[in-house]
């Protein structure tokens, strides 16, 4: 094997590597992503691990138009509410090893929504053990967005769920259904795919060129 064909694979490995780590990386998302005016919702806050080293530690910021009132406990971690500003932070920190690479964890909790129709942005902080900090606050389009929920009137969350079947209907009471997950399709996804596509490109490119000196020799 030649040079040339030797340095394709290893182009198209490395690409392939980097977009399958890359693929898995998930992020921070609260759920539901539609809820209506005035209610007392229950939301879970969804947190994967997509470094080596475990998560430790998780602030999450409630929006001054949003009352956090309750917490289900989860086991291992404990829970703590402070203000700042017209904001409030809640913390989740893990007194075990945390949230393990390739696991995720589920935070529910209770909030009373906005009573006019608005979007809530969830603003997270995501603490692994090593130091690193990852601050999902960002738009809807970048590498680390912030989670959204539309706070809507009961007639308008019921005409939206009469129309598109995918949708969950919004509760004016907790819900008790299971969550859906929607990441939605960002700039950094579109990025993996290509890099993808370059990968498995690459990879051909170095297998025709490898079966093509074989048959010559």
């Amino acid at each position: 094997m030649n040079r040339f064909v030797r340095s394709l694979l290893t182009i198209g490995s490395g690409l392939a590597t980097l977009s399958i780590t890359s693929s898995v990386f998930a992020h921070v998302v609260v759920t539901p992503a539609q809820a209506t005016v005035s209610a007392w919702q229950e939301y879970t806050m969804r947190v994967p691990c997509e470094k080596t080293d475990p998560t430790t530690k998780v602030v999450l910021k409630v929006p001054s138009d949003v009352q956090f009132q309750q917490y289900e406990p989860v086991a291992g971690w404990t829970v703590k509410t402070q203000k700042s500003g017209t904001s409030e932070l809640v913390t989740w920190q893990t007194t075990g090893p945390g949230i393990q690479p390739g696991q995720f964890m589920e935070f529910p909790f209770i909030a009373s929504n906005p009573k006019q129709p608005t979007t809530i942005d969830w603003d997270a902080y995501q603490y692994y053990k090593d130091g690193t900090i990852v601050e999902w606050t960002g738009a809807a389009n970048s590498a680390t967005p912030h989670s959204m929920t539309q706070i809507t009137t009961a007639s308008a969350a019921q005409s939206t769920t009469s129309t598109t079947s995918t949708t969950p209907a919004a509760s004016d009471t907790q819900t008790t259904s299971p969550p859906t997950y929607s990441l939605g399709w960002t700039t950094a996804d579109t990025w993996v795919l290509t890099v993808s596509i370059v990968a498995i490109l690459l990879s051909g490119l170095a297998i025709a060129f490898s079966l093509r000196g074989s048959q010559k020799h």
